[in-house]
């Protein structure tokens, strides 16, 4: 079986990853790439910078790129996404969603649009980070009293969010082992006189520098032992071979969300 996907922000970082991984796959066909208007990548080759011609050229069309698509793989920006969202559930095409710093009110939208469409939304496609947050959920349930957790994350000077969607992702995990919401317990910033920490808080500390991919660790700290779980990003193959994974998934799923527990078995 074939899969036609069509690759939104095709001329970004995580765009080129993405190309690179669907021309390499024996199972999957480019067949669009969407940029924003008035981007220089408009009319080009996605794959240009390989040096191979895909016989597709980047649009900002969205019914043009994502005609003949079976899925569409976006890594863009929430407000793109959703728009990407209501043409995908128009035109019956599935959606794998790898985009972060969704609001609650925009993850209700794609909830609601999966009632119609087929979608796998994670914060981190890569089958390594899936695995340590199954590693995480067995953990937490395991330490749930008398362990301090934090979590931290590292990533490039260009990120806009912060913490990680991955960092969200692990505390939202961690939280729902221990029977708390994340929501009532995170701690994001400390500064000044903060008093005793609260054992029941999920502390979250963030980096920002140079071209770091992503890194995490959550640190699972008791009295006379702490336990350290770290996944390291050093490229990007990762989460685009996580997605292509996805899409396949996808192939066998009239509607419903789902997310990468879901395509690798963990759940």
């Amino acid at each position: 079986m074939t899969h036609n996907i069509c690759v939104a922000g095709a001329s970004g970082r995580m765009g080129r990853m993405l190309v690179e991984a669907i021309l390499n796959a024996d199972d999957c066909t480019l067949t669009g790439a969407l940029d924003v208007p008035g981007s220089p990548a408009l009319g080009t080759d996605p794959a240009a910078f390989l040096g191979k011609d895909s016989g597709v050229r980047i649009t900002a069309d969205l019914a043009q790129g994502l005609q003949g698509a079976d899925c569409l793989i976006d890594f863009t920006r929430p407000e793109g996404t959703l728009a990407h969202l209501k043409v995908c559930e128009q035109l019956g095409v599935k959606l794998v969603i790898g985009t972060t710093g969704f609001t609650d009110a925009q993850k209700t939208e794609i909830t609601d649009a999966a009632q119609r469409v087929a979608v796998v939304m994670a914060p981190n496609m890569s089958v390594g980070v899936n695995v340590t947050l199954k590693l995480l959920q067995m953990a937490a349930k395991a330490m749930s009293t008398g362990y301090d957790i934090e979590i931290i994350e590292a990533h490039h000077r260009h990120k806009v969010d912060a913490p990680s969607g991955t960092a969200l992702k692990m505390g939202e995990v961690i939280a729902e082992a221990l029977g708390r919401d994340l929501k009532d317990c995170a701690v994001y910033a400390r500064e000044g006189v903060t008093g005793e920490r609260d054992p029941s808080s999920i502390g979250f500390a963030t980096i920002r520098g140079g071209d770091i991919v992503g890194d995490h660790t959550v640190l699972f700290a008791g009295t006379g032992e702490r336990i350290e779980v770290t996944h390291k990003s050093s490229n990007r193959v990762t989460y685009a071979q996580g997605s292509l994974r996805a899409v396949r998934y996808l192939s066998g799923q009239p509607a419903g969300l789902f997310d990468m527990f879901d395509v690798l078995g963990l759940r």
